[in-house]
């Protein structure tokens, strides 16, 4: 008679299941290693070769991959390897990032590589306003590109983002509230559109695209003006219910002085936030703005106010991850933080906020030029390498 402690064993996976699974596999080993010979997936992979020869032309069939065209031979005997790669010449993905003071649009190649981009300011942050002008953006963008093929778009944005309705919940810089983001830039676009939080977004970045991939777990913090997290082990990003995991905003920094709307104070956004950044700046003289780069641009011209700044700002920072890093032990630990992207005084100060013994599983973010343009493509290509047959070029 089983006991109460009794584990109830998994169910197996379904046929549909296996074969996204595999398929996955195929295309994100061409991803990492092509130009592959066929063989040498199915060796890294597991998967039989007569599976990998069909999903390879399947892939081939839809455009997704190309046979290179230098065959290799093996020692230079026996019948020609015919290594295959991505075909990143048809197909793009549309990326939107909403910050609060501008979105980003960007078209973005297979292989997470920015296109072309463009920055469209907030002259009002009304969700109905600025998911039009972003759709117009994309169209824009594209027309500008008539050689490529859109995939579908992806939305990055901070706040609570439940990806599964493809709502923003609540952005409470932004105003938003119940913003049904995919149904409103799927109506305007036309385009299958996936959304979900932008730390998340990123931690999918660099898992396929940057410094991050290959490790066994890894934790994304974006410092910007709303700070978040995101963590990733193995293949999963963790969502929790309605996608609410991440949310640090609140965290109390030891310390800490400055008010936070929730009425505690010393909370980690309103002591980090890019807007706590520009203020104290702007208090010390450095700048008479609101745009952090002006901080960073007078730490280069040897401000060393601004320099200050920026150091206190990225030491905080590493103590924050610190308690993140006692909780969830990742491998590896990802920033993007806009000191930390442009100075090496602010990542060596964020490493001993760290701690040696961790900091070198600490880094910068791997798009320093075009993070949240990376960031809003990530969704749709996340979505295209889980599952490549679903996402095919035919289905949209």
């Amino acid at each position: 008679m089983p006991t109460a402690l009794a584990s109830t064993p998994a169910a197996p996976a379904s046929p549909a299941s296996r074969r996204r699974t595999s398929a996955s596999v195929v295309l994100r080993s061409v991803l990492e290693h092509g130009p592959v010979a066929r063989s040498t997936i199915a060796r890294l992979t597991g998967l039989s070769p007569a599976s990998v020869t069909d999903y390879c032309a399947r892939f081939a069939e839809l455009g997704l991959i190309r046979e290179a065209s230098a065959p290799r031979r093996s020692n230079g005997v026996g019948r020609p390897h015919l290594p295959v790669d991505l075909d990143d010449s048809r197909f793009v993905v549309g990326g939107v990032h909403v910050a609060v003071p501008y979105t980003t649009v960007a078209l973005l190649d297979l292989r997470g590589r920015v296109v072309v981009r463009r920055e469209l300011p907030h002259e009002r942050t009304d969700p109905g306003w600025v998911l039009a002008r972003a759709a117009e953006g994309l169209a824009g963008l594209l027309a500008g590109a008539p050689g490529c093929r859109p995939l579908g778009a992806g939305v990055a944005v901070g706040g609570w983002v439940d990806r599964e309705s493809g709502t923003v919940v609540e952005h409470p810089l932004l105003g938003w509230r119940d913003v049904p983001v995919r149904r409103t830039l799927g109506e305007h676009t036309g385009l299958p559109v996936h959304v979900d939080g932008h730390a998340r977004a990123l931690v999918n970045g660099e898992r396929l695209f940057g410094r991050a991939r290959g490790s066994g777990s890894v934790l994304h913090l974006f410092v910007g003006n709303v700070v978040d997290a995101a963590f990733a082990t193995g293949d999963e990003v963790h969502h929790g219910p309605r996608s609410q995991a991440g949310a640090i905003a609140h965290l109390p920094v030891p310390g800490g002085t400055e008010p936070c709307d929730c009425g505690q104070v010393g909370c980690l956004q309103a002591e980090l936030s890019e807007r706590t950044l520009c203020r104290r700046a702007r208090e010390a003289g450095v700048t008479d703005g609101v745009n952090p780069m002006h901080v960073v641009t007078a730490a280069a011209s040897g401000d060393l106010r601004a320099v200050r700044l920026l150091v206190a700002r990225a030491g905080a920072i590493g103590r924050a991850a610190r308690l993140l890093l006692d909780v969830l032990n990742p491998e590896t630990v990802v920033v993007t933080e806009v000191g930390i992207i442009h100075r090496e005084d602010c990542l060596s100060a964020l490493r001993a906020g760290v701690g040696a013994e961790r900091a070198a599983s600490v880094l910068p973010t791997s798009f320093p030029d075009s993070v949240l343009a990376v960031a809003g493509g990530s969704v749709a290509l996340d979505v295209l390498y889980r599952d490549p047959l679903a996402s095919s070029p035919e289905r949209n």
